[in-house]
């Protein structure tokens, strides 16, 4: 089967689809991914690829995206929030435009793609092929009783958190809609009414452990919590002779990263956090492949800091006691996998619903956010997750059932179903 595969978003947004990507090639069938040119080397080799515009990740990465990823007040906030969203619609159509291109070019059978890409919904409509949507966060589309969209942060009630979701589906539906008046012929336009039930009636999986999330009864039965499953890219990368020698030498050490997650007060975040942990004395790999954290001259010639900017989560996460890091949902996932107590400083949107998860699992205590940050508050947070115990006996239940998760035939029996 010809399948397209596509993602917008940063290398957490893609990696699931890779992953996904994986297993259904390994069973035959004839994949083509379609995801920002930065991410083209991921892409293997034997498998087509179009490289979508690389401006949405450079947005991403310009100053606004990092004074909405880091420390800034709320009007600062809002100005790039503005920009954020008029340069994001103008990159969103021709997204739209080169995912039309390359389904032309490929005819696909069947499309897996991010909420995020709206035209891949409108050509399965038009093309009456299957598509089906991939998430790798929860509280998106279908109406959960208990929690309101993700967008939103606190429980409102069953009756205003049911609205959040009606609210924001409304949204992603005129999305849709106005995509589609910019690309197909306006004689053949679906209403939002059909765009609508078309979304609620479609496959949905979210690629979340059912240990951590699990799908209300009340869902229908196209929308699945399937489990969350990663490519092994450890296998390939060896350690440097440091590194080796760093876990050789501390039998404790903490990681910590901060993903895709750039800042524009990267400098002053990472003199923070090293030095409650040199005063805690606990050693650390900090991973700066990303630039949200820096390493600093004053901490790279002490014993207990190891900086690094290339080193798989899923290998070094097996050697590590605990993990700090900005609470993105693959991160999440592969720390538990590997029974890592777990501390997040989440700084956007669904890093906050993980920070309370993993508070409320009893993994980790509760972060602060980016924004709210402060060396006493980090301190308490980071010796409560060194020295509490429950956190690691937690831990490792959490990660013996997520271990257990048979994900890979799941995946390909809802797929084919």
């Amino acid at each position: 089967m010809r399948i397209f595969i596509t993602s917008v978003g940063t290398r957490g947004d893609v990696e699931p689809f890779l992953a996904i990507g994986e297993i259904l090639q390994r069973r035959g069938h004839q994949i083509t991914y379609a995801f920002p040119q930065q991410f083209s080397q991921l892409v293997p080799k034997t498998a087509d690829f179009f490289a979508l515009s690389p401006r949405i990740i450079e947005l991403i990465q310009s100053k606004q995206g990092q004074i909405m990823m880091g420390k800034a007040n709320i009007f600062k906030k809002l100005r790039a929030l503005k920009y954020l969203y008029k340069q994001g619609k103008v990159i969103n159509n021709a997204i739209a435009k080169q995912h039309f291109e390359a389904l032309q070019a490929t005819q696909p059978e069947l499309i897996i793609h991010n909420p995020k890409c709206s035209y891949p919904f409108i050509w399965g409509l038009n093309k009456n092929i299957s598509t089906i949507l991939i998430s790798p966060v929860p509280y998106i589309i279908h109406k959960v009783d208990h929690h309101p969209h993700l967008g939103f942060q606190k429980n409102l009630g069953k009756s205003l958190n049911h609205l959040t979701y009606k609210l924001s589906n409304y949204g992603l539906v005129k999305t849709i809609y106005d995509i589609q008046k910019k690309i197909t012929d306006k004689t053949t336009l679906f209403s939002k009414k059909e765009i609508l039930k078309e979304l609620m009636n479609k496959k949905i999986i979210y690629s979340i452990s059912p240990s951590l999330f699990k799908a209300p009864k009340y869902w229908p039965k196209n929308t699945k919590v399937l489990g969350y499953y990663h490519r092994d890219i450890s296998q390939k990368w060896l350690p440097t002779d440091k590194v080796k020698l760093f876990l050789k030498t501390y039998n404790k050490p903490v990681f910590l990263s901060f993903g895709s997650m750039q800042s524009n007060q990267a400098q002053k975040t990472s003199k923070l956090l090293y030095a409650v942990f040199d005063k805690l004395k606990i050693p650390v790999i900090v991973n700066t492949a990303e630039k949200g954290l820096i390493a600093l001259e004053t901490y790279s010639n002490k014993n207990r800091f190891l900086f690094v900017n290339e080193i798989p989560y899923n290998w070094i996460m097996s050697k590590v006691y605990a993990v700090v890091h900005h609470g993105g949902s693959g991160t999440t996932h592969t720390g538990i996998k590997h029974a890592c107590p777990t501390l997040i400083i989440p700084h956007i949107i669904d890093q906050y619903i993980w920070n309370n998860l993993i508070y409320e699992l009893g993994i980790g205590p509760k972060g602060n956010s980016i924004n709210r940050l402060t060396s006493n508050k980090f301190e308490k947070a980071l010796n409560d997750l060194y020295e509490n115990k429950k956190y690691k006996t937690n831990a490792n239940v959490l990660s013996t059932q997520i271990n257990k998760e048979n994900i890979k035939e799941k995946i390909l029996n809802f797929i084919k179903a």
